[in-house]
């Protein structure tokens, strides 16, 4: 649970470059993510090209960290793979879920950037990578050795949960208490 817990979006990287074998362990984390009807239908574009990632960041409004990045995953989903419509979207974002987590027990750390549905950023994805038609860009991961840890932030929020129906809902006088910081 302490991955779960101390993952945090990460914007600023040091220059060190990102092991082979540790891009594979990413990539091996991803693709052990739950997948409907077992279809795996990811793809993923790993990018290390400098010109590569600026281009990135050119297209991309919330990637600009891409450009100290050593390197970017793009999580992509193959809809010939998916046999239930639209599930790529569910299976590609777990498999980003776990490469930010899989990130965080390496020592690195990322940020999910999404591109899927924003049909320009989607299309000037396909362009830049080269994708075929049936293949659509879901995210990309900017990744690399934090040059800083943050503090943890507490996201939990007892108003966002209901029992047995959206009703139930009990407001913790904890959640309101000055200081609480569910950011």
């Amino acid at each position: 649970m302490n991955i779960i817990f101390d993952r945090y979006s990460v914007r600023s990287f040091t220059p060190d470059l990102v092991k082979d074998d540790m891009i594979e362990s990413l990539l091996k984390a991803a693709m052990q993510a739950p997948t409907a009807s077992n279809r795996q239908p990811w793809h993923f574009v790993v990018i290390k090209d400098r010109k590569v990632l600026s281009k990135i960041a050119d297209i991309h409004p919330y990637a600009s960290m891409v450009k100290e990045a050593p390197l970017a995953i793009v999580v992509c989903g193959d809809t010939s793979l998916s046999s239930i419509d639209g599930y790529w979207v569910q299976d590609c974002s777990a498999a980003t879920q776990n490469i930010l987590l899989q990130a965080v027990h390496l020592g690195l750390g990322g940020c999910w950037c999404g591109i899927y549905p924003k049909k320009e950023r989607v299309e000037e994805f396909i362009a830049l990578l080269k994708l075929p038609s049936h293949v659509i860009p879901l995210s990309v991961i900017p990744l690399g050795h934090p040059s800083g840890i943050p503090m943890p932030k507490n996201r939990f929020n007892p108003q966002r949960i209901h029992t047995d129906s959206w009703a139930n809902n009990k407001k913790s006088p904890e959640h309101d208490a000055p200081g609480n910081d569910t950011g």
